[in-house]
């Protein structure tokens, strides 16, 4: 990983098989939510994927009561950015043996003391902090959280993936910043509440055209109302189209090839991000009448 600012580069040279992920944890399971994980993963990389991408707060679950409730079993401790904990052990197994990359949602403990709402990267047996969710979304993540301080962009083989997590990917800016860092596609592990289908479906299809980049959205599915969850997990192509789309309910991996010839295409076809204005400039009043 590195963090935004360092130039991109060229379209990759090889094609790239990614996983969005769609699943129902257990509120405050990290050890059998990290074994489901593991499954999946296996499942994902046995169809081709080389990165698959669970959704937020995958391995405590996205639940506010249970996260309010019980932080010391909820979290994981990061210790120069890695974490060690063994809970994770399955997750860690499933990447050495398989070799895919992993992104994924967890509560992380700072070492100063700092709770952030984070997605790890899990690669070869290690699991690493990889992105801290900088715009926190309603009352309970700004009690639970302490909102990132910066982007970052994945580095995989030669695709470079701007970090997002649900809520940053209703920000144009956020996307766009890591289209600047020269990334192909943004990773966003979400978790979008039953009754929010349109702007999930609208957000991340909108935030792969305005940027004429891949994203992988990755979402909880199943739970008890308030804390139902509606799926959808999806792979789109850089003009917004759906490459795979899971149902609304129900568990399912999603497995989509990103194509750095079509990004190419795409790019050339639609070029906004080479004719995008340094400065938008500033604003007039236009009086009618």
């Amino acid at each position: 990983m590195r963090p935004d600012g360092e130039s991109g580069g060229t379209v990759p040279a090889t094609p790239l098989t990614v996983a969005a992920v769609q699943a129902e944890p257990v509120p405050g399971d990290i050890a059998g939510n990290a074994t489901t994980a593991a499954r999946l993963v296996r499942a994902a990389a046995g169809s081709g994927a080389r990165l698959v991408v669970l959704p937020e707060l995958f391995l405590p679950a996205y639940h506010p009561p249970t996260l309010r409730a019980d932080p010391a079993g909820t979290d994981v401790v990061e210790r120069d950015r890695v974490v060690p904990d063994p809970r994770l052990d399955p997750l860690r197994a499933a990447t050495a043996d398989t070799g895919a990359v992993v992104v994924t949602g967890a509560a992380v403990r700072r070492p100063d003391g700092r709770r952030t709402c984070s997605s790890l990267v899990v690669s070869a047996g290690e699991a690493r902090v990889g992105y801290d969710k900088q715009h926190l979304c309603g009352p309970d993540e700004c009690e639970l959280f302490s909102p990132g301080t910066e982007g970052a962009t994945l580095v995989l083989d030669d695709w470079r993936f701007g970090l997002g997590v649900c809520y940053d990917g209703c920000f144009p800016e956020h996307a766009r910043a890591a289209a600047l860092d020269g990334t192909h596609g943004y990773l966003c592990p979400s978790g979008y509440l039953a009754g929010s289908e349109h702007r999930r479906d609208l957000y991340y299809a909108a935030r792969a055209l305005d940027n004429t980049m891949y994203v992988v959205f990755a979402n909880v599915v199943g739970g008890a109302d308030p804390w139902r969850f509606n799926g959808g997990a999806a792979v789109y192509d850089p003009e917004g189209r759906a490459l795979g789309r899971a149902a609304d309910l129900g568990e399912a991996v999603v497995v989509a090839t990103l194509d750095p010839a079509e990004l190419d295409r795409i790019r050339s076809a639609h070029t906004m991000l080479v004719d995008r204005l340094p400065t938008q400039g500033g604003r007039r009043a236009v009086r009618a009448g």
